[in-house]
């Protein structure tokens, strides 16, 4: 499937809004809270941007996955957690402030580390078969664009007009969403002919690397002293990945379709496991608990 209209100029443009979303939602005071005690902000943020891109260079090598595939599951497990890390935070009663801070830290780390972590993976998997290299100071410029101006934007306006950022947080997540099913369904529509073959590639180490990401995150942060909450954010931003960047990534700067299959799968396999994060979160934390100055968390409407 070529990158369309909707891939190369939706896609972007879609990411942009989404991301002024998440800058609604921050404010000096969730960034002092979470400092304060940095611990679960540390933990999170060296388990996105190292620990999960070892685990799928392992994965890769334990499943002898595909070059393609390969590289698209590195791709998928550099990124961030997104918009939608941080609704499942809020419906797991964990801790949204770090998982906000957490999914902004991530993301602008990210702009120097996926392009290093994709270009090995090029480099280790497709070598002479293929000559792809990802434009650093391109994809570097292109992360920057869509992932720090438009948080620095949705803070201006949270500061500026509150209500205006409050009412507009959740339309922003909703969109996140349905922005991520609707390339899901065109890509997959665009692969229709390969889709279960590529599934049967890519769907059991998208379930791997998903259940190994919550899992990281729950059992380091308890090993770590952290409280329920905090490791259930840090185990949703391991678990939650920002699909729409991965296929951004994939299509946009690789223009290629089968590299972006883990993208798309791990897009789609991420919910039901996150809302059964969601539901265990329900069941171990009180409704109404309060962690710190943060208040608590209501029972999230939107199921």
């Amino acid at each position: 499937m070529e990158s369309g209209p909707m891939i190369s100029i939706g896609l972007p443009i879609s990411l942009f809004i989404i991301m002024i979303g998440i800058g609604m939602t921050l404010t000096a005071r969730e960034f002092h809270q979470v400092t304060v005690k940095p611990a679960g902000l540390l933990l999170g943020t060296i388990a996105q941007i190292l620990v999960m891109p070892l685990v799928a260079f392992a994965l890769c090598w334990l499943l002898g996955l595909p070059p393609a595939i390969a590289v698209g599951l590195v791709v998928i497990a550099a990124c961030p957690g997104g918009t939608t890390s941080n609704l499942f935070t809020l419906l797991a009663r964990g801790n949204v402030a770090l998982s906000i801070v957490l999914t902004v830290s991530a993301s602008l780390i990210t702009v120097m580390t996926l392009p290093i972590f994709t270009n090995y993976a090029l480099q280790l998997f497709m070598g002479a078969e293929r000559e792809i290299v990802l434009p650093f100071g391109r994809t570097v410029l292109m992360l920057s664009l869509i992932v720090l101006l438009p948080v620095i934007i949705g803070m201006g306006v949270r500061a500026w007009k509150p209500q205006l950022a409050a009412r507009a947080e959740s339309v922003v997540s909703i969109f996140g969403g349905l922005v991520l099913a609707v390339l899901v369904v065109a890509l997959v529509y665009g692969i229709r002919d390969r889709f279960l073959e590529l599934l049967a590639q890519a769907g059991p180490s998208a379930i791997v690397l998903n259940l190994t990401g919550v899992a990281l995150g729950l059992l380091t942060s308890r090993a770590c002293g952290l409280s329920r909450r905090e490791g259930l954010a840090v185990a949703t931003e391991l678990g939650i990945k920002n699909g729409t960047l991965g296929l951004m990534v994939t299509l946009t700067l690789l223009h290629s379709s089968e590299m972006s299959v883990p993208s798309a799968i791990y897009g789609v396999l991420m919910f039901p496991i996150g809302f059964l994060l969601a539901a265990y979160g329900r069941r171990v934390i009180p409704s109404g608990k309060r962690a710190g100055s943060e208040e608590p968390v209501e029972p999230a409407g939107a199921g």
